[in-house]
């Protein structure tokens, strides 16, 4: 028998601010993460721990880390294509946007993407065993979320769950538009272990449609989906009610009505129910991919929403991995992946720091991203380039 392989340990160093993905402790006071074969093992001050075991050390040289992004809404089709738009490499691109874990919305844009029920479950399971195989870059990619049509019962539900099906796509894209119907079939998602989101707003493509805060506040998915539009958002009164009136997680998106965005983020923030806000970019869509849309996003939050900059990164990280069950993921956190962003803030642009130069409003640079506690990237090719980057210095 061959003897069993030492494990890969990781060490992270010379952090100058590490932001944990975590409302309740958004900034660490800690300069070191040790990994061991792409789980952290120990976070604190570099004097306090044991790194004598490392096989690779990363010098962060003073940048911050991050825990790798989450974008809760994308339209995967197949591998690094999607139709719409012709767009090609974009899941690769996206991680250069720090994002390592995309959330399926829905695979709609397959080419004569089936309704009948066999069709769309087949659909669904092949989504979720193709995606989970296939990681460009280190992504991870939760897909294979079915379009909910009428006919689905409960016993559709426990098998789509027993095949590895997590999602259920947005409620409104497929025939099921009525409340009592969606609420019924979210139900029997939600018994086994599936998570679920409505579309919000005007229709989005055909064979869509409007579906309002009634709708929304009826099916009660465990996320409403764009809730800023997707891309057209409703009105003000309903977005209120919706806000007040539930309880759901709250998804602001790129590809939708910034106004509106803000809106939602001070009724969240004036009820003291910024645990429930959300990011995606819902792409790839008619207004094209944005492999830095989260980044993008969280910045335009914090610098015209009046929300600190640490604060809004965990909107795309902690926040969602709760809401979608991910607790291997999310957060700086012992026994979490070793997902990590390396940030700093951009050559020319205002501000003190990171945190004050995307409070005014700039994106971030990344010098690196790290995916299971193996490095995936260097110098970002997408985001201006940063001050300082990490190094490799050992592994």
């Amino acid at each position: 028998m061959s003897p069993d392989p030492k494990p890969n340990t990781l060490v992270v160093r010379n952090i100058g601010l590490m932001l944990s993905g975590d409302l309740a402790q958004p900034i660490l006071d800690a300069d070191t993460i040790v990994a061991v074969d792409g789980k952290i093992t120990a976070i604190g001050k570099a004097g306090a721990l044991d790194t004598s075991a490392a096989g690779t050390v990363i010098d962060a040289m003073g940048c911050a880390v991050a825990p790798g992004l989450i974008d809760n809404h994308v339209h995967p089709v197949a591998g690094d294509w999607t139709p719409r738009q012709n767009q090609i490499g974009w899941m690769d691109s996206t991680v250069h946007g720090g994002v390592t874990t995309i959330v399926s919305a829905g695979e709609v844009h397959t080419p004569g993407r089936p309704r009948d029920l066999v069709g769309l479950k087949a659909l669904a399971i092949a989504a979720q065993r193709t995606f989970s195989n296939f990681r460009p870059s280190g992504m991870k990619i939760l897909a294979g979320a079915p379009i909910l049509e009428p006919g689905l019962v409960e016993e559709d539900f426990r098998y789509l769950a027993e095949a590895g099906v997590t999602l259920v796509g947005e409620v409104g894209l497929g025939g099921v538009k009525d409340g009592p119907t969606g609420r019924q079939m979210v139900a029997w998602a939600r018994e086994y272990g599936m998570t679920s989101m409505t579309h919000t707003g005007g229709p989005s493509l055909p064979g869509s449609g409007r579906i309002g805060a009634d709708v929304v506040l009826e099916v009660d998915a465990d996320i409403v989906a764009h809730v800023n539009g997707g891309p057209t958002a409703l009105p003000e009164a309903e977005i209120r009610q919706i806000c007040e009136k539930g309880s759901r997680a709250l998804e602001i998106v790129h590809n939708g009505n910034l106004r509106t965005g803000l809106f939602v983020l001070d009724l969240a923030r004036q009820r003291g129910e910024l645990s429930r806000i959300v990011l995606g970019t819902d792409s790839p869509a008619g207004s094209g991919v944005q492999p830095l849309g989260i980044l993008r996003i969280l910045t335009m939050l914090a610098s015209l929403g009046g929300v600190a900059p640490e604060v809004a990164f965990c909107f795309a990280s902690g926040n969602t991995a709760r809401v979608r069950k991910l607790h291997d993921r999310g957060m700086i956190e012992v026994g979490r992946a070793a997902d990590l962003i390396f940030m700093d803030q951009a050559i020319g642009g205002a501000g003190d720091g990171l945190l004050d130069s995307v409070a005014q409003g700039n994106l971030p640079g990344i010098g690196m991203v790290v995916i299971d506690g193996l490095v995936q990237t260097r110098r970002s090719r997408n985001t201006p380039p940063a001050m300082r980057v990490p190094e490799v210095i050992q592994g």
